[in-house]
């Protein structure tokens, strides 16, 4: 019996299936050179791969609308060009990390955000995390201050200055630092603003899924990477999730492509955690290909229902959007393109 559970209906505890037998098999070149840096969708592009998926996550978990992904990128580029080691990323008054925190304030702002142990400022999740929860406090009291100019540049010079310089300045404080800070800042967001969200239409589950999906283009693949919660570093097994001949899902922070499916649907149904299982327990709902709507789950097989290695969602028009194998990132493609038209297997309808 194929049971989906709604997240409507009594749940009790997170179940996932192990992630041994992800796919079955591998049928493109897994040492297929990655993109440097990630472009595109979410209003983001320009930033490396790694920092992306904790850029859209800070910007998304504030609600303060002026926290754009492009703030938080131009503010890390100007902070530390998107450095990570600890000589490169150590400033000579002792701020630590891509996003500079001084040890006094990250003790007020760090917290362990990609789930190692540890908060550490040197780990890209912790850091930009702990700055998008900063800045967006800063911006909600520029907000209430009543202090004339953009509240942007307000936040980002309490950023800089700290917010004690703000109020006794009642704007930006008169450092040259401070001031060239918030202007270089300002006036290079445009090199990180990346195209819009892809448009969805429709409405109900399936539509809501590939509108939560389109909120993660750009995250980067990683094999046995991802969860219901978003996106975490992968495994290798022996054959899979190796770029250049060295495992890169142990060290990359992002989804598969059944991860990915998984993610978009769960908040309104609890699909199962491999694109076999997932065939499984939607495959009495099967949908021809002449039939497809927005959300339809699509499959890839070298060989039968127990071949499937791939899983996509379709997101209008004739796209799908997946995570599409190591080195790539979650994208939108053409039906057509996506995987080897050859292996196409069929829809399903969760």
């Amino acid at each position: 019996m194929k049971v989906l559970i709604r997240a409507a209906a009594a749940v009790i505890g997170l179940f996932l299936l192990a992630v041994t037998g992800l796919v079955a098999a591998v049928l493109v070149d897994e040492d297929a050179a990655a993109d440097e840096l990630s472009d595109g969708g979410g209003g983001l592009q320009g930033v490396p791969a790694e920092f992306r998926p904790w850029i859209l996550k800070a910007s998304e978990e504030c609600s303060e609308s002026e926290l754009t992904p492009a703030l938080l990128a131009a503010q890390l580029y100007q902070e530390s060009k998107f450095q990570t080691s600890r000589e490169a990323a150590t400033s000579d008054a002792g701020a630590q990390g891509p996003a500079q925190f001084m040890p006094s304030t990250w003790a007020t702002w760090g917290r362990d955000a990609d789930g190692n142990g540890e908060a550490s400022p040197w780990d890209i999740g912790d850091a930009v995390m702990a700055q998008g929860r900063m800045m967006c406090s800063l911006l909600k009291q520029a907000k209430s201050s009543g202090y004339s100019g953009d509240v942007r540049a307000l936040a980002l010079a309490g950023y800089n200055a700290g917010w004690g310089a703000v109020e006794d300045a009642r704007g930006i404080p008169p450092y040259a630092e401070t001031q060239n800070y918030v202007k270089i800042i300002l006036s290079t967001m445009v090199k990180f603003q990346g195209a819009g969200l892809y448009e969805v239409s429709g409405s109900g589950d399936g539509a809501d899924a590939v509108r939560r999906a389109v909120a993660r283009l750009g995250t980067p693949y990683a094999w046995g990477g991802g969860s219901p919660s978003g996106p975490t570093t992968g495994f290798c097994d022996g054959v899979n999730g190796y770029l250049n001949g060295t495992c890169s899902a142990s060290s990359t922070v992002g989804f598969d492509c059944s991860s990915l499916v998984q993610y978009s649907y769960w908040p309104s149904l609890h699909l199962p955690r491999t694109a076999a299982a997932q065939y499984g327990a939607t495959s009495d709902h099967a949908v021809s290909r002449n039939d497809l709507k927005v959300g339809d789950l699509l499959f890839w097989s070298n060989g039968g229902s127990s071949g499937i290695y791939h899983v996509a969602m379709y997101a209008g028009d004739g796209n799908v959007i997946h995570a599409p194998r190591t080195g790539k990132n979650v994208e939108i493609a053409s039906l057509t393109s996506a995987m080897p038209e050859s292996d196409y297997y069929g829809a399903t309808r969760p």
